[in-house]
């Protein structure tokens, strides 16, 4: 690793860590994140709401007696869920890197959980740094819609045909520019990126349920929930799947389907390519 950050926190010690040296050393944590996105308002702080970087700074900082800010891979949007976000911490609280999980899983609300911590290097970034990224989006296509799915699915009773959705999927595999597929007000340096593959499956269920599994080192706002809202067209029979292709090139938003609902959508996890750390989930 070779990318240089800022220092997070204070790293300021309690009363109750002083005993173990002026002089102790800061330690960078990663943690592996789950969470049920339903009741906060995305990743990131926002003023007078809930979120989950906000509940893991308060834990963190109430656990370590210090000022801590925890550094979030993906900052996900409200609703979204989550299975592996990966998020790093700098402290000098003397509790092993490999224990911080158990400790904050005591401490967290039974929607966010740990699912494991681990020392890194002090210059690991986890936006700044080669990876990538997979994506779920689940439909319930049924006749009606079941209450255990309401949170984590997109519901809709019109027929998806899964073939035209495969054949719609294949033309977003590979480096385009995305500018179609992303949110209007996106400001980036370039909305060009490489999609690794696209896989939509049926998975048996007491309802039909469809899901879109995409990979990628990288995503624009909204992007992944654009796919799924123009690849449902396309299952529908709203737009031939060759149409895919003529969206990429048009680069307006205004040309791809709609921004599916946010809650169909779960980060499963992150493959960092620079230093294996595998954070795929596996439930």
């Amino acid at each position: 690793m070779s990318f240089l950050v800022e220092p997070i926190g204070s790293g300021n010690l309690s009363e109750g860590n002083q005993k173990f040296g002026k002089c102790a050393e800061m330690t960078r944590v990663m943690l592996t994140v789950a969470y049920d996105g339903t009741n906060y308002s995305g990743w990131q702080l926002q003023p007078n709401a809930e979120t989950i970087e906000s509940v893991l700074n308060r834990c963190l900082s109430e656990l370590t007696g210090e000022t801590v800010e925890v550094i979030g891979a993906s900052r996900t949007d409200s609703g979204v869920h989550a299975l592996g976000n990966v998020a790093v911490f700098d402290t000098k609280s003397p509790i092993p890197a490999e224990k911080f999980s158990y400790a904050l899983n005591q401490r967290l609300p039974e929607d966010i959980r740990i699912r494991g911590s681990k020392e890194v290097p002090a210059d690991f970034h986890p936006r700044h740094c080669e990876s990538i990224k997979t994506y779920e989006y689940r439909i319930c296509n049924a006749a009606f819609p079941l209450p255990t799915k309401r949170l984590y699915a997109h519901f809709t009773y019109v027929p998806l045909d899964v073939s035209l959705m495969r054949r719609a999927a294949a033309y977003l595999v590979g480096e385009h520019d995305f500018k179609s597929f992303c949110s209007m007000d996106t400001q980036v340096k370039t909305t060009v990126r490489k999609i690794e593959e696209i896989e939509v499956r049926e998975e048996p269920a007491v309802c039909r349920e469809i899901v879109i599994r995409v990979r990628g080192r990288g995503f624009l706002y909204n992007m992944v929930r654009i796919i799924a809202g123009t690849l449902m067209e396309a299952g529908r029979g709203q737009i031939a799947p060759e149409q895919v292709k003529e969206i990429l090139l048009a680069c307006d938003r205004q040309a791809a389907g709609p921004t599916a609902p946010a809650c169909g959508l779960t980060l499963v996890g992150y493959e960092f390519l620079e230093k294996p750390v595998d954070t795929r989930g596996t439930v």
